[in-house]
């Protein structure tokens, strides 16, 4: 995968010491190189039992994804259909349209062999006091901010809280890939450098992309949200051909809270992408509650396949993933943590300097803030690369496949 190389991110660890004996230092940097991107693979080694058992994965795949399918008219004509004779009763209708969601989402996990998904409840300070569990109830108006890693959190966000899903409107589109790019040796050479075979591998050089503000929001529902999964922002305006709103102006008229990605498209889980500046505000929050959470997948094997979606298919996305995903005999597992409320940027206690130091310059705490919570309390490594890297790396990806 060395022509992706241009795609790299290099995350420095501070370790207490190196993983060869005959280097031991203190204090010695760690550098993992990894890719944001690219569809993760399972590690090399026996894959003997995994072909033994692929005619049965295929049938069960076949069954349980026609299954799921079947779902869909279902969802849409009890939710865009019958749930409207309740429209005139809003209260009513909310929840009513709460408990079907929640009935065939849950059911749609179920089929995918989501039997149980944990749910962590997490705090950044430990201490007297802070053992209780903090509940998570969102309100209308109120904003969950997460990481986007797949579809999957998206149904699970339907059965928990049935939110009003946003995506982002840019500004103008990513300038092409092609323009930006010469040759140049790769920075991170593992193995020896002498000048030959990998070490010699000449690949694109990227150049570091200019982050393209976000004009605004539109409103999307939980079909067209999964249909988009792995996508880039929009340009100009939303489907409809309406101006994109605020996502102050959404959040006013919410019946329901509102779900935002700040990284606008999905990664492969193994870092959290820039957050585009899309809230443009102070902390700590205002008139309504901020709720942070994170979602982490476990690495693929092979016998259970990666369930990130970082490459969206290019018709019917994401139905060849739905099917991979069907078609594994083991149970997928999904890592769930919610930040105590306590703790979030809405809490009148919360201090800035904490978890963001240049505070004062930032023209966007509150997103600042956001991507610091998600990368702690996920454990995950923040990198240089945001949503307009990804739509270069598809243009990329797309044409080398052609």
């Amino acid at each position: 995968m060395e022509k992706f190389s241009a795609y790299r991110v290099q995350s420095t660890l501070e370790l207490a010491f190196r993983f060869e004996p005959h280097e031991l230092s203190i204090s010695e940097p760690y550098r993992d190189v990894f890719q944001p991107f690219l569809t993760p693979v399972p590690p090399l080694g026996s894959d003997l039992l995994a072909k033994l058992t692929l005619p049965l994965g295929y049938a069960i795949g076949i069954l349980r994804t026609t299954l799921v399918i079947l779902f869909i008219p279902v969802y849409i004509v009890l939710i865009q259909g019958v749930c409207l004779i309740f429209a005139p009763i809003p209260r009513l209708h909310q929840a009513i349209s709460h408990l079907l969601t929640a009935i065939i989402t849950r059911a749609v996990l179920l089929l995918l062999g989501f039997f149980w998904i944990p749910v962590e409840h997490v705090k950044r300070k430990r201490g007297r006091g802070q053992s209780e569990t903090q509940s998570w109830r969102p309100r209308a108006g109120d904003i969950i901010v997460s990481n986007w890693v797949s579809w999957i959190e998206l149904l699970w966000l339907a059965f928990r809280f049935n939110p009003i899903f946003v995506l982002p409107v840019s500004d103008t589109i990513p300038a092409s890939v092609h323009s930006s790019q010469t040759s140049v040796p790769i920075t991170h050479t593992p193995g020896r450098r002498t000048g030959t075979g990998s070490a010699n591998i000449q690949s694109p050089r990227k150049v570091a992309s200019v982050p393209i503000p976000i004009v605004g929001f539109r409103r999307v529902s939980l079909l067209s949200m999964i249909g988009l999964t792995g996508q880039v922002p929009s340009f100009g305006f939303s489907e409809s051909g309406s101006s994109p709103s605020t996502l102050e102006d959404l959040r006013k008229a919410a019946d329901r809270p509102i779900v935002v990605f700040p990284e606008c498209t999905t990664s492969n889980g193994r870092g959290l992408l820039r957050f585009a500046k899309v809230f443009h505000q102070e902390v700590p929050v205002k008139n309504y509650q901020i709720f942070i959470m994170c979602v982490r997948y476990d690495p693929p094997t092979s016998m259970a396949p990666t369930l990130t979606l970082s490459i969206p298919s290019t018709s019917l996305n994401p139905l060849p993933h739905l099917f991979t995903i069907a078609a594994s005999i083991t149970p997928p597992t999904i890592s769930i943590r919610l930040l105590a409320p306590s703790e979030s940027p809405s809490s009148q206690l919360f201090i800035v300097s904490e978890i963001i130091t240049d505070h004062a310059h930032n023209e966007d705490q509150l997103t600042e803030v956001c991507a610091a919570l998600i990368a702690q309390i996920g454990k995950m490594k923040r990198t240089g690369m945001g949503w307009e890297d990804k739509a270069s790396f598809l243009e990329f990806y797309r044409g080398k496949r052609k």
